[in-house]
């Protein structure tokens, strides 16, 4: 059996993504989204998902290019002077890890976010971290600590099938794939060591902002047997602090589009959230 789930990330940043989630859920294929709890648009998000119970909410934790949940006065080594995250993913990484008053902060602020979510009343179906900052062993080890507390059962490892995606279109071997590998397996074992289901494949790495339709319906069509994640971020069109070069309002229509519909009525897929796959 072929399990699949949809997700949108970055759910609260705008009200562009706000409404392509809603018309991808209700018209499309769209089964999931992970929310931005401190993002301008969040209140908006959780409204309307509690008019949608049936999309599957997860946390999108925010520790890069985003703005903290807690003061900028209590977590002064992951802001900068604007009060925003720290931009320099490597340095921060490194800070993360070596500094034990960085790791506090730190934790202080992702206990803040999985809080935040807590306090909308949404069933909190997975989470991940944007930039996918939770393969940094630190943050990874925290996720598990506060998912135990907050009955996390799903969350995303960022492992793409290099040869599903060479029978779509041919490709060049990734280098960014060759170097976040190990990290992601050994995330897996983690989650899997502290009964977090993670995904069998996770599709959206080489073609994030640039999911097309004829992309995703190559996927749907390619899937492989087990649990797989597909990701993508819809919005109607590009919006304050948008990713540069992404095409928002085409994954948009992909997850609308008919003959990718079509494929996911195969008799051999199911779609759903984590929460409808047993953990595995």
């Amino acid at each position: 059996m072929k399990n699949l789930i949809v997700t949108a990330d970055d759910f609260g940043a705008a009200r562009q993504v706000n409404d392509a989630v809603q018309d991808a859920h209700q018209n499309g294929i769209l089964t999931a989204a992970s929310l931005m709890v401190a993002a301008p648009y969040a209140a908006d998000a959780v409204a309307r998902a509690k008019a949608m119970p049936s999309l599957r909410v997860g946390l999108h934790l925010v520790l890069v290019e985003g703005r903290p949940v807690l003061p900028a006065r209590d977590v002064p080594d992951l802001v900068d002077a604007s009060g925003h995250f720290r931009t320099d993913m490597a340095r921060a990484g490194a800070a993360m890890f070596f500094l034990a008053g960085v790791r506090r902060q730190l934790a202080a602020e992702i206990e803040a976010q999985f809080a935040a979510f807590a306090a909308t009343g949404l069933k909190l179906d997975h989470v991940n971290a944007h930039r996918h900052f939770h393969l940094h062993p630190t943050i990874a080890h925290l996720i598990v600590k506060y998912a135990a507390v907050h009955g996390v059962k799903g969350a995303r490892v960022p492992l793409e099938p290099q040869n599903v995606l060479a029978r779509i279109e041919p490709r060049k071997a990734s280098g960014v794939v060759a170097l976040t590998a190990p990290f992601a397996r050994a995330l897996r074992h983690r989650f899997a060591r502290a009964g977090i289901a993670a995904p069998d494949a996770v599709f959206g790495l080489a073609w994030s902002g640039a999911m097309t339709a004829s992309r995703l319906k190559g996927i749907v069509d390619n899937l492989p047997e087990g649990l797989s994640e597909i990701y993508c971020h819809p919005a109607t069109g590009p919006y304050p602090g948008c990713a540069p070069g992404y095409a928002y309002a085409e994954e948009r229509a992909a997850l609308l589009d008919s003959a990718v519909i079509a494929a996911t009525k195969a008799p051999d897929i199911r779609l759903g959230g984590f929460c409808d796959f047993p953990v595995h």
